[in-house]
């Protein structure tokens, strides 16, 4: 598995996640005692880790803010082998992710306040040449900055990158319904597909949820998309009528934070690196549960090969 300089690069924002967890069964509207947790959070940030956990040398392509706190997340991604050399530090880089689970470690409540990544744009048009052309792939949030979109989606075009979509805001994502003609894999919840496509999806069965999923693809010529749909698993199909379904791994649920991003990491280094859709679907299964069992954002330490991602002839 040869591994460029840039290996994965994975652009999008940094969050502080501020949890708050019960000691006892939680009430919506009492006074809950509990534990508040401070942790480096963000999609695209919890994605890169992910990534690199899996010894894969990933690229951030992110801001922090000039603070301490600032200095740790860069300092954690170095520690993790995440190339961290385009980042810049900004005032005010970080969002924040406001959150209470409840005591089935499901999210009650949450509020976000996100950062402006303008900067990311002045980054791009300086070195977006040299990142992307040294780089495996890319994986960026749909929801960023259009221009940023843009312009990432002709860098990889340019140099013949493969370019993979996730969403932390699915209603701006929308509104690059047409940019995502040229990704290659998009991945999102169920609930987030049925904004998507403008429809409701919450009741559908894994079955029903594959044959909608190619159809809209096929209409909306996008090439492949996977859906997460909680604890049924995932469904996957792409445009040209391929599609299939990956159940979920049954373990003991604690923290549902960060499962989907390293469920959409896992996806985005199967197919990097050779893996087909179904396989890519797997890995992204495997990640999320056992990150599902702990209250950490991020999977625990795993090598290529556990995963099935090997060296490509």
């Amino acid at each position: 598995m040869a591994v460029n300089k840039n290996g994965i690069v994975v652009l999008g924002a940094v969050f502080v996640d501020i949890k708050g967890f019960p000691e006892d069964v939680y009430i919506p509207d009492g006074r809950n005692a509990g534990k508040v947790e401070y942790v480096h959070g963000g999609v695209s940030r919890n994605v890169v880790e992910d990534i690199a956990n899996i010894e894969l040398r990933p690229t951030f392509l992110g801001i922090v803010d000039n603070s301490a706190l600032g200095e740790e997340v860069i300092h954690k991604l170095q520690r993790h082998k995440v190339n961290t050399e385009y980042m810049q530090t900004v005032p005010g880089g970080m969002g924040t992710w406001l959150a209470v689970f409840d005591h089935n470690g499901d999210v009650a409540g949450s509020i976000s306040q996100r950062p402006d990544l303008t900067p990311i744009l002045t980054i791009l048009e300086e070195k977006g040449d040299e990142i992307i052309s040294q780089c495996d792939s890319v994986v960026i949030e749909v929801d960023m900055d259009k221009e940023i979109v843009k312009k990432v989606v002709l860098l990889c075009e340019k140099y013949n990158k493969k370019l993979y979509g996730v969403v932390s805001n699915m209603s701006i994502a929308m509104e690059r319904r047409d940019f995502l003609q040229k990704f290659d894999c998009f991945i999102c919840n169920q609930q987030e597909a049925g904004m998507f496509f403008s429809n409701d999806y919450n009741d559908k069965t894994p079955d029903e949820m594959q044959a909608i999923l190619a159809d809209c693809l096929k209409h909306a010529n996008i090439s492949s998309m996977v859906v997460t749909m909680g604890g049924q698993g995932a469904v996957f199909a792409d445009k040209n009528g391929l599609r299939g379904f990956c159940p979920a791994r049954s373990v003991q649920v604690k923290d549902t934070t960060g499962a989907g991003d390293s469920f959409c990491a896992g996806v985005a280094s199967g197919l990097t690196y050779g893996n087909t859709l179904e396989e890519a679907v797997a890995i992204g299964t495997r990640l999320a549960a056992s990150v599902i069992t702990s209250s950490e954002n991020v999977c625990p330490r795993f090598l290529p090969a556990e995963l099935g991602i090997t060296e490509q002839v």
